[in-house]
């Protein structure tokens, strides 16, 4: 009986996150009411807070699905070409970011107050990132495709220092922080010239 409670329990939850990611992907953090995820799922509010005590907490919980079903995209990728695994991480990234644009207004409302749950997510997405990228330097080392290297983690490490450095780059004569929507075309291009000279450096 206990498993069956704790299914049904699995599957409310899945509700909420699917309708908060809704409501949050088209209204903002901002503009959404715990209220108003409720109704959308025809739920009583008093059993949405049993699940969620507050609306800052139910973005978490959002974001770490999302976070999750990125990293399963990177993972499930089976690409043997060195720059084709490379380009496939930064064109996901970017089509994650676009997808997900009005969600990460959370992002600019706190921007220099992020909680540290919020900043332990872009952590894991971050050594998802670099197991990846990792993985396919050693493997085309194997394959003898480019020159042995003993630092591959430290390498890419620089390399997502650089991708992140374009973005800040590419925003920071324009007074924003979080990268507008029109910026997101300009940041793309970039890391994608940056990835051809990186992977022609590992050649030689």
């Amino acid at each position: 009986m206990g498993a069956i409670t704790t299914d049904q329990q699995d599957i409310k939850r899945e509700k909420i996150l699917e309708a908060a990611h809704h409501r949050f992907l088209h209204y903002g953090y901002s503009k959404t009411t715990m209220n108003e995820i409720a109704g959308d799922i025809s739920m009583s509010k008093a059993l949405l807070y049993y699940y969620f005590p507050d609306k800052s907490e139910l973005y978490i919980a959002v974001m770490r699905k999302l976070a999750n079903d990125y990293l399963k995209l990177l993972t499930d990728n089976h690409m043997d070409d060195l720059r084709d695994v490379f380009i496939f991480q930064v064109n996901t990234h970017h089509e994650f970011i676009v997808k997900n644009y009005n969600f990460f207004d959370y992002f600019r409302l706190n921007e220099q107050n992020l909680p540290d749950t919020i900043w332990s997510i872009v952590e894991q997405i971050r050594l998802g990132e670099a197991f990846l990228l990792v993985n396919a330097i050693k493997a085309e080392i194997e394959k003898g495709g480019i020159r042995p290297l003993d630092n591959p983690d430290e390498i890419v490490d620089l390399l997502l220092d650089a991708l992140h450095g374009v973005r800040v780059g590419a925003i920071s004569h324009k007074k924003a922080k979080f990268p507008r929507m029109e910026h997101l075309d300009e940041i793309h291009t970039k890391r994608l010239l940056l990835i051809d000279i990186f992977i022609k450096g590992l050649k030689y």
